[in-house]
């Protein structure tokens, strides 16, 4: 199982603060696809990532959803438990599998209210977080399907080890809320170009250069403002 401190916010946390958390932090490995909270109902749990990736995702009446917000292990799942809205209109689903730690609601509860340096942690989180979920709603109204996948190819890239994502088209196609035959298009034009390699629900990019200059400038927006807040290192 990999170390907590694989998370960046718990690596962030003073001796002292990672010693009250440890005793209660449960190591879990979660599967792709595996739901994490459900939309509106009470969270019991916040998870800090090491090596999987969850997406937050939006759904609508009609049955379909698109992601808002990717966390990886730079990251936590559950905001809203010590935000104090207990639950969420979005549900977590695991995007790509792996292991995680969760904490019981009630104990980061007592930790942000405490103040100080974790919740101020916390708090630079959370901004990061909106500024990923503002940009998102904005790229997927503006930018092509193109521009979409090569965010999406790239946020995901950074919160893993490897060069290489297990996924399907027709799953990016339900977290980017667009049509299959988009996301085909749109994969089939990078392939052409070498800038990834696609077979049986596995992508690997070739040409991570190449794939940041054919996305979007909202990669780089999210990029640099989740950099300028974290990793924030508390004085020890």
């Amino acid at each position: 199982m990999p170390s907590a401190q694989q998370n960046h916010l718990l690596e962030a946390l003073s001796a002292e603060e990672l010693l009250r958390l440890r005793p209660r932090l449960e190591p879990i490995v979660l599967a792709a696809e595996e739901v994490i909270y459900e939309a509106g109902r009470p969270l019991e749990y916040v998870y800090f990532p090491t090596t999987c990736i969850v997406s937050l995702m939006y759904g609508l009446e009609d049955g379909s959803s698109a992601e808002i917000a990717v966390v990886g292990n730079e990251g936590v799942v559950g905001v809203s438990l010590f935000m104090g809205g207990a639950s969420t209109p979005s549900r977590a689903v695991v995007q790509c599998a792996g292991e995680a730690y969760r904490l019981p609601g009630p104990l980061i509860m007592e930790e942000f209210t405490r103040g100080g340096p974790v919740q101020h942690l916390l708090l630079r989180y959370i901004q990061s977080l909106i500024t990923h979920m503002a940009q998102t709603a904005v790229c997927n109204r503006r930018h092509a399907v193109d521009q979409q996948l090569c965010r999406w190819l790239l946020l995901t890239l950074d919160r893993l080890t490897d060069m290489e994502i297990a996924m399907t088209q027709e799953h990016i196609a339900s977290i980017l809320g667009v049509r299959r035959e988009g996301v085909t298009e749109a994969a089939g034009k990078l392939q052409k170009a070498g800038v990834i390699a696609y077979r049986r629900g596995q992508i690997k990019v070739l040409d991570r250069p190449k794939l940041e200059a054919l996305s979007c400038e909202c990669y780089e927006v999210v990029r640099k403002e989740t950099e300028r807040l974290l990793p924030w290192v508390p004085p020890h």
